[in-house]
């Protein structure tokens, strides 16, 4: 009896004793996957010609630093073979043109050339209808008694139409993403709708509306899905199971992440009251 209870008390104190250490579970690292964070966004009364694109590289799940690519070539045409130069800012990933002409309904074409592979993906400019109130609800949410405000615009008839929506709250980190398309509203007045539980009178919502494609839609309903409609947003580096519309034409196996959209967008920011 008194061997069991040492061997008892022996293991007690091996297993309190591993509780306290950090154990680094050694996780598979794939070879580095670019990263192309291209979002054209042609704000509402702007002229839109100033636009940034961001290259990255995937990294390992314990390293804090995200690395940037530099010396790319970075340029989009349009439907006219008109040539818009995204040149990098100071070796910081981001590549950047000054003289783009945004115009709806414009076909695209990005083109990424870097260490000897090349990038395409061609994409629409899709419009957003425009944000014509926002009101507040003092008596929302599943219990009825959290703040919620319904951002209202009126669909365009007679088109298929799909978006993507944007709240950014001042008192949390957190930004809430979802998608939407005009099946049952078409042609009439509708809102988006913030999801945050933790509104307070004080509070600053900023809401932004992203007019997409079918496609974009497509592929931001599985992004948000997997985020759970939180987080950085879809414009960071997406998970490695969500592939976009850029492809590789020098070696297909070797797809990038990320995707390349262009929108028509509008914001608006509102205090609770």
């Amino acid at each position: 009896m008194k061997h069991i209870n040492f061997l008892i008390a022996v293991l007690t104190t091996l297993l309190l004793c591993s509780c306290e250490d950090v154990v680094q579970v050694n996780l598979k690292t794939d070879s580095p996957k670019l990263v192309i964070e291209a979002s054209i966004n042609w704000y509402k009364n702007t002229i839109g010609n100033r636009q940034s694109i961001k290259l990255t590289t995937t990294t390992n799940y314990y390293d804090n630093l995200i690395p940037v690519v530099s010396g790319a070539t970075v340029y989009i045409t349009n439907a006219t073979n008109a040539t818009f130069i995204f040149t990098e800012a100071q070796q910081t990933g981001e590549y950047i043109c000054t003289n783009f002409i945004p115009k709806i309904d414009e076909t695209y074409t990005l083109t990424i050339l870097n260490g000897g592979q090349t990038y395409h993906a061609t994409e629409t400019m899709k419009s957003i209808a425009p944000i014509s109130e926002i009101i507040q609800n003092n008596e929302g949410g599943f219990t009825g008694n959290n703040i919620e405000i319904k951002t209202y615009y009126t669909d365009p008839a007679n088109e298929t139409n799909y978006y993507l929506y944007k709240y950014s709250y001042s008192n949390q980190v957190t930004q809430n993403f979802y998608t939407d398309e005009d099946t049952f509203f078409q042609g009439n007045p509708f809102f988006s709708i913030s999801q945050s539980d933790n509104l307070k009178v004080g509070d600053e919502v900023i809401v932004t509306h992203y007019g997409i494609s079918k496609q974009y839609y497509n592929y931001m309903n599985v992004l948000v899905s997997i985020a759970g409609g939180n987080g950085g947003g879809p414009f960071q580096s997406p998970p490695a199971t969500v592939r976009g519309n850029i492809i590789n034409t020098t070696n297909k196996e070797d797809y990038p992440l990320g995707y390349f959209s262009l929108s028509e967008v509008d914001t608006k920011t509102y205090t609770i009251q």
